[in-house]
């Protein structure tokens, strides 16, 4: 007998829908989406990359400098990914070593002698994981932007462009200011590390959506201060667009910023972190 009657077509499953979060991680992690580096490059003007940590080494994965932002000094960090297989690989894929955040810290210190603000961008999945990572401080380098970067006396601006993950993203992002792309991830885990707990890497469409990383939960829970909006399908569809609003909002926040004391500026950023994840619950009377 036919499997179906002469004439009527057969049936199709209907399509799954992808869930959202999921939907705007892939998103993020588009090989076209623009990178921390193009950021810079459309935004800054005089870029002069400054290389070493003056401990070990200088991390490919890591770029820093000086630059002018409308005309105003200001010093610009970012990671790097690259984008043919043998810049990914001498990138580490965009995963920073200890003496990446080691240079990302004397970059930021020498913008406070001087009094100008620091802007990082970030794309990253993680600090690198590697043995020699490890073996040369890779948790004392996070720790110590963590500290350094809540009391640096110039206003700073974070803005998450993809992936924000881990302590890695949160050593570059200790700020005044954290704006996060419409379809950027911000989260300590991936989604793949998180599925780990089922011992089913096929759940990680179901731990992106547990994990709430995407930029309007991340606002909710008060990680980040503002959502920039992205062109209809994301970033890589209109990058000149994107970066007109990424322009305009760093302007917003920077005179904002700019209006405050100093000792008014650590104030409120150590009263932002310090708040961040607290979270209450009303007891039922009896």
């Amino acid at each position: 007998m036919a499997e179906h009657e002469a004439g009527k077509p057969a049936h199709v499953p209907a399509a799954v829908p992808v869930p959202e979060a999921w939907r705007r991680t892939e998103l993020a992690r588009h090989p076209d989406r623009p990178y921390p580096m193009d950021f810079i490059e459309a935004l800054f003007t005089d870029f002069s990359e400054i290389h070493g940590d003056r401990h070990f080494g200088d991390d490919a994965a890591m770029a820093c400098g000086m630059a002018r932002f409308h005309g105003r000094p200001a010093m610009v960090i970012g990671n790097l990914k690259g984008r043919t297989l043998k810049e990914r690989v001498a990138r580490k894929f965009g995963s920073p070593d200890p003496e990446g955040y080691r240079k990302a810290l004397r970059t930021m210190k020498i913008a406070e002698k001087f009094g100008h603000p620091v802007f990082t961008f970030l794309d990253l999945a993680g600090a690198n994981p590697g043995i020699g990572a490890e073996e040369r401080g890779q948790g004392e380098a996070i720790a110590r932007n963590l500290i350094e970067m809540s009391r640096l006396r110039v206003p700073t601006i974070a803005t998450i462009t993809g992936e924000g993950g881990s302590g890695g993203a949160l050593a570059l992002a200790v700020a005044d200011r954290v704006v996060m792309l419409e379809n950027a991830i911000y989260s300590v885990i991936s989604p793949e590390g998180c599925a780990s707990m089922w011992k089913d890497a096929s759940k990680k469409q179901q731990a992106a959506a547990a994990l709430k990383y995407t930029s309007f939960s991340v606002k909710d829970l008060g990680c980040v201060d503002d959502v920039l909006t992205e062109p209809e399908g994301g970033t890589h569809t209109d990058p000149a667009c994107a970066m007109a609003m990424v322009d305009e909002k760093l302007q917003f926040h920077l005179a904002q910023l700019d209006g405050k004391p100093i000792d008014q500026l650590l104030e409120e950023r150590y009263l932002k972190f310090r708040n961040i994840a607290q979270f209450y619950t009303i007891a039922e009377s009896a």
